[in-house]
C-alpha cells in the first residue's frame, strides 16, 4: 500500500511507521522535522506544519493520490476540517488517533465500549471528540471512509509510563533508591497501559479493510491492574523492593501540584476497556506483557540517559512531607476528641 502518515516520529506513529515498512508498504511522513526518525528503512519525508493550512492542503494536493492516510496529530477541529478539504475525493480512507479521553467518567457501565457517549473532562479529550466528530460527518458524506481508533495510555521504548505526577523518569529513580512513591487515592482504581508495538498493529490493521469503514475501536491494554499493584509492578521490573506508597486525596493532590492535574479529572476513576471489536475486525492483539514492556522501556531510558536524578528533583519529598505534617498536626488537634 501506499500509506501517508501525518507525524510519524511520535511514540505510537513509529512504531506504526516501521511495521508498515517491514512489510513493504510504501510509507510517505508528513511532520515538521523536529525530531529524529527512530525507524529502519528509509519513508518518504515531506516537512510542513499541517497548522499552516493553506501550505498543507496544498502539500496534500501535490503529493497523492495514496491508498489511505494516518492522521496522529490532529487535535482540534480546524485541523480536521484542513484534512477533510485537503482529502476529500483523494484518498479512499482515513484512519484517525483518537483517545480513550473522549469519554465521561466515571464510565456509565465498565468496560468502557465504544458507544459509551461523549463526555470529556478535560480540553484535550474535548479536542479529539471534535475532530472525531468532524471526520465522522466527513465519512457519512462520502468524502472518504473513516476508522477512528482510540488508544487508552500507551508506552514503549521512545516513551515513559504514566504515575499521579505525569511522566517524570525520576519516578524510575526514586524506585531503585526505595524513596516513598506518591500515589493518588487509595490507589485502587484500575489503569491498563499497552506497549506501542501492540497499540501500532491495530492501525496497521484498519488499513484498507472494509470491515472497519466508520467505526471507532479501542486498542488499550487488557492487563486490568489498581495503581498499587502498577507500581508494585514496575518495582518487579526494576528488580527492586516496593518502596513506602504515600496515598494522598487526588483532589488535594491535584489542588496542590499542577504535575497531578491528571488524578482529579483522570486516574482516580477506572479506566478499562473492552477491545472485543479491535480483535474480530483488525486482529488486535494484546501481546507483550506489562512487566516485559516497563524492563524494555527502562532499558532504552537507561541507554539514552533520560532517566532523571531524583536527588536533583525535591519534588515529591516537599509533598509527601507536607502531607505527613498535616496528618501530624491533625492527630493533635482532634487528640481526645472521643474521651
Amino acid at each position: 500500500m501506499k500509506v501517508l502518515i501525518i507525524g510519524g516520529t511520535g511514540l505510537i506513529s513509529t512504531a506504526i511507521t516501521q511495521q508498515l515498512l517491514d512489510r513493504g508498504d510504501a510509507v510517505t511522513l508528513y511532520n515538521r522535522g523536529q525530531r529524529a526518525l527512530r525507524v529502519s528503512g528509509r519513508p518518504t519525508v515531506i516537512l510542513g506544519d499541517r497548522k499552516e493550512y493553506a501550505a498543507f492542503e496544498a502539500r496534500m494536493r501535490e503529493a497523492g493520490p495514496f491508498d489511505a492516510v494516518i492522521d496522529m496529530v490532529c487535535f482540534q477541529r480546524e485541523e480536521a476540517e484542513s484534512l477533510i478539504r485537503a482529502l476529500a475525493g483523494r484518498t479512499p480512507q482515513v484512519v484517525f488517533c483518537s483517545s480513550v479521553d473522549v469519554y465521561s467518567k466515571p464510565a456509565h457501565r465498565y468496560p468502557y465500549r465504544e458507544d459509551e457517549p461523549y463526555g470529556p473532562r478535560n480540553a484535550y479529550g474535548q479536542g479529539k471528540v471534535d475532530c472525531e466528530r468532524a471526520l465522522l460527518a466527513s465519512h457519512a458524506r462520502g468524502d472518504f471512509a473513516v476508522t477512528v481508533i482510540r488508544p487508552a495510555l500507551t508506552y514503549g521504548e521512545g516513551g515513559n509510563l504514566v504515575h499521579s505526577f505525569g511522566r517524570g523518569t525520576a519516578y524510575y529513580d526514586r524506585m531503585r533508591k526505595g524513596k516513598p512513591i506518591v500515589v493518588h487515592g487509595d490507589g485502587n482504581s484500575l489503569w491498563v497501559s499497552c506497549h506501542i508495538d501492540d497499540v501500532a498493529r491495530a492501525f496497521v490493521g484498519a488499513l484498507g479493510n472494509p470491515r472497519a469503514y466508520g467505526k471507532a475501536y479501542h486498542a488499550t491494554g487488557e492487563e486490568w491492574m489498581t495503581w498499587n499493584q502498577l507500581h508494585a509492578q514496575v518495582a518487579e521490573a526494576l528488580a527492586a523492593p516496593l518502596p513506602e506508597l504515600v496515598h494522598i486525596p487526588s483532589g488535594l493532590l491535584a489542588s496542590v501540584s499542577r504535575r497531578a492535574a491528571s488524578c482529579a479529572d483522570n486516574f482516580q476513576f477506572n479506566n478499562i476497556f473492552d477491545n472485543a471489536a479491535a480483535h474480530e475486525d483488525l486482529g488486535f492483539r494484546y501481546t507483550v506483557p506489562f512487566i516485559e514492556g516497563v524492563r524494555r522501556t527502562v532499558a532504552w531510558l537507561d541507554a539514552h540517559g533520560r532517566i532523571e536524578d531524583s536527588d536533583l528533583d525535591p519534588y515529591d519529598d516537599r509533598i509527601i512531607a507536607a502531607w505527613r505534617r498535616c496528618g501530624a498536626a491533625m492527630a493533635r488537634e482532634l487528640q481526645g476528641l472521643d474521651d
